[in-house]
């Protein structure tokens, strides 16, 4: 038998199962069981349609990880338009090039974020805006829980097919405008299913967002917390004393923190030595390139918690790898360390490789550097309108592979642990930073003669941007313009985590005999002092 895959059945199947059960703990101190959740994206379907919204029309949604944003995706799905998260980072111009990009019919925007719509609201196709708290908000905008009570609880749900596009996620335009990545019902569902298995989630889980739900749907966690039937604790945004409090008020036992935020928790630790569980034992998951080993041992040893390590991109849903394979440590042996630290192996039914130019595999020694690329069913249908990258994208060294742009390691248990970075890249706090949008913009700057922008070692955030600038004096002891003021100026053109947070002022960059910059060579030296040139961001 053949059943379609919708990511349709994973509210559908919480409902049937678990109707009278808590599904959602609101940043508001409302509750609300699966049937209720279920009923308001009814009627949020409902309102949508009677606005004139069908399937296949893209609806945004830019909101923290409230309540909102879960019943607005699945009332999105259940008509069969295309959920279309967005980044609440990114600054009104942004926004403006991805709702004219994907033609965005309708936007749902948290009140506090809503005024980065407004400012842009006459320069994209959008004709339905709606947010939760009209009041907050300049301009004409319907109120979400208005619509939502006054549109009723039937609407029409049409005919979907499993290889419809059901959510297109922007990346962070780490090579000139973000591209849209168009996501199927399939791919998200088996990438929900493989989350599911290698995450451990139960029903009787309690899952705290601290993750963003806009970052590839919150990792799918929209489909696996929800479809599994376990409850979600939403957040407006993060702190250390509020996930404590959460994890230990609402019995947490699993959420997701980039390396950056279980940082955070350290230190908050550390300086108030505050209880780390509730009644419930904790997982958490952590991505990208590992922890520090002490960050690891610490959460394991003294916070208690067991720790994933996961990664991916965008593209690819984004889970492919983990590292949590236990039948190569014990849970207490010291050892286990080295392990969790790679990016892991292969997702069940995920092809990963490590390759050199040639797409040929290399040597699973440890040490021959490659580029990791997947094949799997959780990888993204294509990019909105770039066929040229897609092709790129799939086919550069070897055909029929998605390559990740990541350079690593494979050693002799098939784990892949990276290295450093082939994409002019900086991961910051879990986000991705485009050096060329940088140093396009510090371009702009007129005391900026030349300049390259590279990934610096930060404590804090794993990486952070730094600018190697020659001044238009020529003089790095005469510039016209300060480091601070050059900060400055990329924080009021750019979205905030953007931010260049050091500058270096140098007579000439290093190239190459044709004139390239050898960013590699300013990297050398930036991580001289690390083991790797890749942070843990």
């Amino acid at each position: 038998m053949r059943k379609p895959l919708l990511t349709t059945e994973f509210l559908d199947r919480a409902r049937r199962d678990y109707g009278d059960m808590e599904a959602i703990v609101a940043t508001t101190g409302e509750r609300f069981t699966y049937e209720e959740f279920g009923d308001r994206a009814d009627r949020f379907s409902a309102a949508l349609q009677d606005r004139g919204i069908r399937k296949g029309d893209t609806v945004a949604v830019l909101d923290p990880n409230t309540h909102y944003h879960l019943e607005a995706a699945y009332g999105i799905m259940q008509i069969g338009a295309i959920h279309t998260p967005l980044n609440y980072r990114l600054v009104p111009e942004d926004f403006e090039y991805i709702l004219n990009d994907a033609d965005v019919t309708a936007v749902f925007a948290d009140y506090e974020l809503a005024g980065k719509i407004e400012s842009i609201r006459d320069s994209v196709p959008t004709e339905v805006f709606v947010t939760n708290d009209p009041g907050e908000v300049d301009g004409e905008w319907e109120d979400f829980d208005s619509i939502v009570e006054s549109a009723g609880p039937a609407y029409d749900r049409p005919e979907m097919d499993e290889d419809d596009v059901i959510t297109i996620n922007y990346t962070s335009g780490t090579t000139g405008d973000p591209k849209g990545v168009m996501r199927t019902h399939r791919t998200e569902t088996i990438h929900a299913y493989l989350t599911a298995v290698h995450q451990e989630i139960r029903d009787d889980d309690v899952y705290l967002w601290t993750l963003p739900m806009f970052h590839v749907n919150g990792w799918g966690h929209i489909y696996a917390i929800t479809g599994m039937g376990a409850k979600h604790v939403c957040t407006r945004g993060i702190d250390a004393e509020s996930i404590f409090a959460a994890i230990n008020g609402e019995d947490v036992s699993y959420l997701c923190a980039a390396p950056t935020v279980l940082n955070m928790l350290l230190d908050h630790y550390g300086s108030h030595g505050v209880s780390t569980t509730g009644a419930a034992d904790v997982r958490v998951a952590t991505a990208g390139s590992a922890p520090p080993e002490a960050t690891i041992r610490t959460v394991e040893d003294e916070f208690g918690w067991y720790l994933k390590h996961v990664y991916g991109a965008t593209e690819t849903g984004p889970l492919i790898t983990t590292s949590d394979a236990r039948r190569y440590f014990e849970d207490d042996d010291p050892d286990r360390f080295a392990v969790k630290k790679t990016q892991g192996m292969g997702y069940l039914g995920t092809e990963i490789r490590v390759v050199d130019g040639n797409g040929n595999d290399v040597p699973e020694d440890g040490e021959t550097i490659g580029e990791i690329v997947v094949r799997g069913n959780q990888v993204m249908d294509r990019y909105l309108g770039k066929p040229e990258a897609t092709e790129e994208a799939f086919n550069e060294r070897v055909e029929g592979y998605y390559h990740m742009g990541d350079l690593a390691t494979v050693d002799g248990n098939g784990m892949i642990q990276i290295q450093d970075r082939k994409k002019d890249i900086i991961v910051s706090g879990g986000e991705n930073i485009s050096s060329i949008e940088l140093e396009d913009t510090l371009f702009e700057h007129p005391n900026v003669s030349e300049v390259a922008v590279i990934p610096s070692p930060s404590e804090e955030w794993g990486e952070t941007p730094k600018a190697f600038v020659v001044p238009e004096s020529g003089d790095p002891d005469d510039t016209d313009v300060s480091a601070e003021e050059l900060t400055q100026f990329t924080r009021d053109n750019l979205a905030s985590y953007k931010t260049v947070r050091r500058v270096e002022f140098v007579a000439e960059l290093p190239t190459t005999a044709t004139g390239k910059i050898q960013k590699y060579e300013l990297r050398e030296r930036e991580w001289e002092d690390e083991d790797s040139m890749v942070g843990q961001g």
